[in-house]
Formats: structure tokens, sequence, C-alpha cells
């Protein structure tokens, strides 16, 4: 006879197998999604292309790329403006790419029993 709340011979379901191998197959394809994300880069661009951004899928910056005429010392703020707007979209397109791939992972997980 059972023990009460547990399986009989400390066995789990096969169900239950079933989803630890599930769990842990997804587990290895997140890992691998991520490692192959954090060698994307993401570039964007600001002031019609006189500002470019290139980031990382680790969302580290890794390049700025100005144009001459972007380039006015009367005028800082503007420059420091579009590099901010550069650096910011350049990082939402990594932050976009690594969403998706967690919805690409976690997808089938609406049918789990929880």
């Amino acid at each position: 006879m059972a023990k009460r709340g547990g399986f009989p011979g400390g066995a789990m379901p096969g169900n239950m197998t079933n989803l630890m191998k599930q769990a842990q197959r997804m587990q290895r394809q997140m890992e691998e999604g991520q490692k192959e994300l954090e060698t994307k880069e993401f570039t964007a661009s600001a002031g019609g292309g006189a500002v470019e951004a290139t980031v990382s899928g680790k969302k580290e910056l890794l390049k700025v790329t100005l144009s001459q005429e972007v380039v006015d010392p009367e005028d800082v703020e503007m420059l420091q403006d579009l590099i901010v707007a550069a650096v910011n979209e350049a990082l939402r397109g990594a932050e976009e790419a690594s969403n998706e791939l967690m919805g690409k992972m976690t997808g089938g997980l609406g049918g789990l029993p929880f």
C-alpha cells in the first residue's frame, strides 16, 4: 500500500517523467538560443542616419558612428540626444530579439497542468 501523498515505490508516474525531460530539453534550447543571441549585433540610427549605434545581444554598446555633418561644436546637445536615441533604439532591437527567443521557448507551456 502506497503512502498517502507519495508515489508507489518512489517512482514518478510516466507523465511526470516526460514533463521533467521536456523541461530539461527546453532549458538546453534556451541556453543555446541565448548563446546564439549573444553573438548577434543590433544596429539603429537617429537623425536620418547621422548617428548609428551598434549593440551586442548581451546589450553592450559596441560602436557609435557619427557623420561629419552632425558634429557641430555649437550644438553638442543635439549630438548627445541623437546618440542616446540611436543607442536606445539598438537596445530595443536586442531586447525584442531576446523576448522573441523566450516566447518561442516558453510558447508550449500553456498546456502544463499548473
